[in-house]
């Protein structure tokens, strides 16, 4: 075992567990607060270099701790100005994270996991299989890499405006270290974003969207793609425990609590599946009562898939409909296609692909 893997990697810790981690070390608690700036504000993961820290402080927290980001491994850059980086974990594992720019905002799109366990047919991420939760260091390691890279701030702007947590991974199975690393993103010690600016997506977890409510307030995106439940259960496998009516109780007592949050149904458009004017019609049926916004997503193909994306024309004539229903529906503009950085074709790279069926059956079977 190395010296770093023996020392706490603070990238791990939130505030609360940043002050707890100072007063085990015989510290007063307000130094989480001195550390937090360091890190998220300068960008600094030196203790040498914190200079309003003692230096027997800065000589204790090389013995103990580190603050220790993930590594890149390789950076594309779309024609359209989008760039994906592959982050590495060790143990030959890595996923996607994919920044957005455009003209009054940047997007990064950050993974949960290494890999998915829950095996959606049209994307790219649950053909790879499942290996493991990340930590919220690697999570939020995410960002602080691509702040970074970007330059968090350029011209009194920020360069990531919103984060949204759409990559490799669903990550209401990893609540502990997501919901953490929210806090983070969140925290004015730390990146400081809105809630608005925030958005975890999930495949409709219904018990961790119930809890995500009462844990944390950030903007919720719920990958729907069918408005049906044979339908979508052959898109989302998830759907046989968690059906359509028990996923807008649950969406419905998010967006109704004190917080005023918004949730945003994602619905992936696959030629001749879900794309149908009856398909529409039955989401207008769906939706119209509960205050969202829906997206519309053309498929993105990735090897191997048995998919196509719907042509321009449907698209077109199924986003009339809803619209025409009372919906607040948007078409999403492929971006980064060329680098397979658009949504659905985040892959990684992940090993032990069998532990997927594992631990999805693990859930299924489960409370």
């Amino acid at each position: 075992m190395s010296v770093t893997e023996t020392r706490i990697n603070l990238l791990d810790l939130d505030e609360v567990r940043l002050r707890e981690f100072f007063l085990s070390i015989g510290e007063k608690p307000f130094r989480a607060e001195q550390i937090l700036k360091w890190i998220y504000h300068q960008g600094v993961t030196d203790f040498d270099q914190m200079t309003n820290l003692s230096k027997d402080l800065r000589q204790n927290l090389e013995r103990v701790a580190v603050v220790e980001p993930p590594k890149v491994l390789s950076e594309q850059v779309s024609l359209d100005g989008t760039t994906k980086w592959l982050i590495g974990f060790g143990g030959g594992n890595a996923v996607e994270t994919v920044f957005i720019p455009e003209p009054n905002r940047g997007t990064l799109c950050i993974s949960s996991q290494v890999g998915c366990a829950l095996n959606c047919t049209f994307c790219a991420t649950g053909a790879q299989g499942f290996n493991r939760n990340l930590s919220t260091g690697e999570i939020i390691g995410q960002v602080w890499l691509a702040a970074r890279a970007l330059g968090h701030e350029r011209n009194g702007k920020r360069r990531i405006t919103n984060v949204v947590l759409m990559g490799m991974g669903e990550p209401l199975l990893n609540f502990d270290a997501v919901t953490a690393a929210l806090s983070l993103l969140r925290h004015d010690l730390g990146f400081g974003f809105a809630a608005k600016r925030v958005t975890l997506s999930t495949a409709g977890l219904v018990p961790g969207i119930d809890k995500l409510r009462e844990t944390i307030d950030v903007a919720l995106a719920v990958s729907l793609h069918a408005p049906e439940d044979t339908l979508r259960e052959t898109l989302v496998p998830l759907n046989k425990k968690y059906p359509i009516k028990e996923l807008m109780r649950s969406c419905a007592d998010y967006v109704s609590d004190k917080h005023k949050r918004t949730v945003t149904f994602e619905y992936t458009l696959i030629d001749g599946v879900n794309d149908q004017p009856e398909h529409a019609r039955k989401l207008v049926k769906l939706l119209r009562r509960l205050p969202s916004k829906l997206n519309l997503i053309p498929f993105n193909p990735f090897p191997g898939t048995r998919y196509r994306c719907s042509p321009d024309e449907r698209i077109r004539k199924f986003q009339e409909i809803v619209m025409a229903g009372g919906l607040i529906a948007t078409v999403r503009k492929t971006r980064g296609d060329d680098i397979d950085a658009a949504c659905g074709q985040l892959a990684g790279k992940v090993l032990d692909r069998t532990r997927r069926s594992q631990m999805f059956r693990e859930h299924m079977q489960g409370n």
